[in-house]
Formats: structure tokens, sequence, C-alpha cells
């Protein structure tokens, strides 16, 4: 996953780090957790493309571990991922976080493997580009891996926060293998995709952001440079697939009002490079109806529209769509919830229906339901014409420690 030396700079770091916490075991403080999750991922149709199956099941393991010492301001940090999976290319292990952190006075120092989320809307979250995203996880985009990084957070009563990021290493996204569904004909290895620049993965880039209140008002304005998240696609002429990551300026905005019931959504970006420059934005609302006829029933209403100036290119494959959708909580003791929805291109009849519904189960298990229904996919959707066939459900159980 790395290479020799960066495995080496860890392990020194991770070392030297637990040896200075046990200068005064009396003031170090432990914590570990483990997840243990069984999946099964069936596939409804029959496959667009040949060696694709229709039966995943599979395995995860998610370790954690915290240690704390001087008083809960230094502390190390680690997450784990390990899946293994029918597909090979879905059989993978990563580290989600491994990273030291401290904090004083109005500042915070993070060191190593981290994640970092921005974004406040529902169906996409253009802003959120500090992480890779673990293509082969999940569809939705919502899995990360762990991004290399300096991390330094300056917070004022006045001003806001000011985060600024080191990022010395690029991470590259997997795609699905032969048997694998949600790929495009042509399987894409991830060490065949190039790179604009010269350093290759190893091009130092750099990240900013500024965060503020303003009464009912949160406001957040980002700035990235350097190679992109997102490969681009390119096609010779045999019809292959050629894809590199490329160098880019992105500024992004995102705004949540909170007014009474309603959170009123948004999050723009402007993206330039040598290959291409493009706006896109999403917009919304979400209304909720709270402690329904006083059983605690929390309902909330989704809708938001989606722009990408990319049009078919865009590798969301969001251009020109709106997404509808429902949020429901019991807020009971087994914490169950619902997440139903919708995108609906405008443009063509194209629609992609999703749930998500989760249950605790005692106080060690943990019941989710994923499921994902193409509709009418049309022909000349560049991306999704290539997912027509693979509508799915997931089932999962997790065990935790």
């Amino acid at each position: 996953m790395f290479k020799n030396r960066n495995i080496y700079i860890l392990f020194l770091f991770f070392s030297y780090t637990f040896l200075n916490a046990q200068i005064d075991d009396k003031k170090v403080t432990h914590d570990f957790e483990l997840e243990i999750e069984t999946e099964y991922r069936y596939f409804i149709n029959d496959s667009k493309f040949q060696g694709q199956q229709e039966h995943f099941p599979s395995i995860a393991i998610l370790p954690e571990y915290s240690l704390q010492w001087n008083k809960g301001y230094e502390s190390l940090n680690f997450t784990g991922f390990l899946r293994v999976d029918k597909d090979d290319k879905r059989t993978h292990w990563d580290i989600r976080e491994l990273y030291y952190q401290k904090a004083k006075n109005k500042w915070e120092l993070s060191i190593g493997l981290k994640k970092v989320f921005w974004g406040v809307t529902e169906s996409n979250h253009l802003v959120d580009i500090i992480n890779q995203t673990d293509a082969v996880e999940s569809f939705d985009g919502e899995d990360k891996l762990g991004q290399p990084m300096i991390q330094f957070t300056w917070t004022t009563d006045k001003f806001g926060s000011f985060d600024f990021y080191y990022l010395p290493y690029h991470r590259k996204r997997t795609f699905a293998g032969e048997k694998g569904r949600l790929r495009f004909p042509v399987i894409i290895d991830k060490d065949d995709v190039g790179y604009e620049s010269n350093a290759k993965e190893w091009r130092q880039d750099a990240a900013f952001r500024w965060s503020h209140y303003f009464g009912d008002f949160d406001v957040g304005l980002t700035h990235f440079y350097g190679n992109g998240r997102e490969p681009l696609f390119t096609f010779d002429s045999l019809g292959n697939i050629n894809a590199f990551y490329p160098t880019i300026n992105q500024t992004g905005l995102d705004l949540q009002i909170t007014h009474n019931a309603f959170l009123w959504k948004f999050e723009s970006i402007y993206r330039t490079s040598k290959a291409q420059d493009f706006f896109a934005l999403v917009a919304g609302l979400e209304y909720t109806f709270s402690n329904i006829d006083g059983n605690g029933l929390d309902i909330g209403l989704l809708g938001e529209y989606l722009y990408d100036e990319r049009d078919e290119l865009a590798l969301n494959a969001l251009q020109n769509d709106i997404f509808f959708g429902s949020r429901i909580a019991l807020n009971d003791t087994q914490n169950t919830s619902l997440l139903i929805g919708g995108i609906k291109d405008l443009e063509n009849s194209s629609t992609i229906f999703s749930i998500e519904a989760s249950r605790r189960i005692g106080n060690s298990l943990k019941v989710e339901i994923e499921g994902r229904i193409f509709n009418n996919i049309d022909k000349n959707e560049f991306i999704l014409s290539n997912f027509r066939e693979d509508t799915f459900l997931k089932l999962s159980v997790s065990k935790f420690f």
C-alpha cells in the first residue's frame, strides 16, 4: 500500500510516541474497540459484462485503539480496516487513521494518517476532497482511505477556525475487479492510472479551510491545490479507457442555515486544471417533524438540486439532477433509523433509488440493510450506463467487542 520508507517512518513515529507516553503510566489511558462485520451483497440482474457475478459474501475487521495522556491534550489514535471479499479488488486493507494529536490553548496539531470530512449536503459532498474515496467499499463514496497529512488548526473567538493541511502523498482509487460489479467494461488497474505531475504520487499538496458561524449561519471556505482525487478518463482510437490524475486548484464553499425545523444547505466548487475547468453545486433543504405524537419519532424530508458543468463526463454522474428523500429516526434504545431517497436526472429517464436502514440488537450487535436500484438508466450516460444492471441489496451484521 505504501512504499517501505513510509512504513518505516510510521513505525518509528508510533514507537517514539508510545515510549514517551509510558513515562508515567498513571497518567495514560487506553481504549480498544473491535468490530467484526459479516456482509452479503446480492445483485438482482444478470451481469452486463463477462466474468461478473451476483453473490458476494464478505467479512470485515475494524479495530480501533486510542491512547491519551497529558490530561487528554495529547493522544495517539488508530483505526484499521480489512475486508475479504469474492472480488479480489475488494479484498483490501487500509490504515484509516494512525495519527498523533496535540491540543494546547487555541491550536491543535495532528501528524499521521487521518480522515477529514468537509461538507453539509446529503446527496453529494462536493467540497470533501482531502481523502481518497474507497470506491470498492461503497457506491455512495462515503468510505474514505486514510490520508497522510500534517494538520494545524487555529481557533479564534471572533474570526472562526483556520485549518492548514500539508499532504505529502497521494492515494490512488481502486476499482472493481473482473468478478466485481459497479465497474467499467475494461478492468482498470489503479497502478496503470498515471499523473499529470512528474512527481506522481509524491507531489506535495496543500489545502486550507476557514469555518465560522454567524447566528443561524455556518459557513466554510476551502481551497485545495495538488493531485486531484478523481481520475480523468479519456479514450483512445481502439476504445480503451485511459485515466490519469490531473493537478488541480479547487475552491469550495459550504453553507448551512438553521432556522426552526429547517436546515438550508449549499455546497459549490470551482475546479481548474490544464485538462478542464468546471463549476458544480448542490443546494437544498431538510425539514424535520420532531417528536411526533410525543413518542420520540423524528421524520425529516429532504430535497436537493445537483449541477455539474462536466455533464456526462462527471465521475459522480450527477450533472443536472434532483434528490428527494426522507430520514426517519425512532430515537429508541435500539437506535433504529431509516433513510430512503432517489436521484432523478432532469434530462433523461435515469433514476437511482436508495434505502439505508440500521438497528442495534442488544448491546453488541448491529444490523444494517442497504439497497440501490438503477432504473431506466439512459444508454448515453457515460458513467451510469455501465451500472444499469447492478441493482443490489446488501445485508450486514456487526459484532462489537
